[in-house]
């Protein structure tokens, strides 16, 4: 039960659904605002589309950002509202959706996230310079995994992000994700970070429950990063910080 209340129960706050719906309505005023390209293929899956918005300052970077959603939940229409503050300090953002757990296995679901990188580098024109793939819980560990995939990027920055997958053996979430202990352990990136990692960014909300302040701070150190801890956030208000982390991290 210790583990369901880690990564379930413990996760929820009343504030929450009254916040996503701020994030979606945010997120169309952004569509509106900055008239992105949307659902650009990058895959023969149907969700293997991103959303691509400009810079609208002196070019610093692409940066792919995918979704939470404990890799068989949620969409990138959700999370568009991060863009507008971004492409602002100059980088070209990619909002990225990708298949979900069951209707793909984990290990294809990476694969598929891998082609990603590509596409959107053709899309941002910059000749694949200045890739950071970045993400929130689950996507957090897909921007991990792609740099220990030998993708080449200029850092990763991962939000509350899951990498050590055994503990998830033992909830409901497993239920989509089919995970063995072989595959829960191999499909962690905490055990399997090599010498020079690229740039790294770990954050996560100081209310969130003891095993994401864990994972972060386990995979901060495992990287080599310094774990970042923004107080007062929870699983997911912890977003409204990200713009300012990324500029601080950017500017260190």
């Amino acid at each position: 039960m210790d583990a369901r209340w880690n990564y379930l129960d413990g996760q929820l706050r009343p504030s929450q659904p009254a916040l996503l719906e701020r994030f979606l309505a945010d997120s169309a005023a952004a569509v509106a605002e900055l008239a992105p390209d949307l659902d650009l293929a990058y895959g023969p899956h149907p969700r293997m589309v991103f959303d691509g918005f400009r810079a609208t300052a002196p070019w610093r970077g692409t940066l792919l950002w995918f979704h939470a959603g404990y890799w068989q939940a949620r969409d990138k229409a959700l999370f568009r509202f991060l863009a507008p503050p971004l492409v602002a300090m100059g980088l070209d953002v990619a909002v990225v959706n990708y298949p979900l757990c069951p209707d793909v296995s984990l290990d294809a679901l990476l694969a598929a996230t891998r082609e990603a990188v590509p596409a959107v580098a053709d899309w941002a024109g910059r000749g694949g310079a200045g890739i950071i793939a970045a993400g929130h819980s689950a996507g957090g560990h897909i921007a991990v995994e792609l740099a220990l995939a030998g993708v080449a990027l200029a850092g990763v920055v991962a939000v509350s992000g899951v990498y050590d997958l055994v503990p998830l053996l033992g909830t409901p979430l497993n239920d989509k994700l089919r995970l063995d202990g072989e595959a829960a352990r191999r499909l962690s990136p905490l055990f399997r970070v090599g010498a020079g990692p690229p740039r790294g960014l770990f954050a996560v909300g100081g209310t969130e429950t003891p095993a994401f302040l864990a994972q972060n701070a386990a995979m901060a150190a495992a990287w080599g990063a310094v774990p970042v801890v923004v107080p007062g956030a929870d699983h997911f208000s912890v977003l409204e910080s990200v713009p300012a982390l990324i500029e601080g991290w950017l500017t260190a």
